[in-house]
């Protein structure tokens, strides 16, 4: 449980780096699921790159 428990606060902390994630603006929620998307895509990308490196 520690272990799971660990990744998920670990991605909610890089969620929350995105400023306009913390918090939401947009009226609209489609919006809010395109930034979402947006940010897990860069962490993703970032994560990857480093990696590779």
């Amino acid at each position: 449980m520690g272990k799971l428990r660990y990744v998920v606060e670990q991605t909610f902390a890089l969620l929350h780096q995105f400023k306009r994630l913390a918090v939401r603006w947009e009226r609209r929620s489609e919006l809010h699921d395109a930034f979402a998307s947006l940010a897990c895509s860069l962490i993703s990308w970032r994560r990857l790159k480093k990696a590779t490196a």
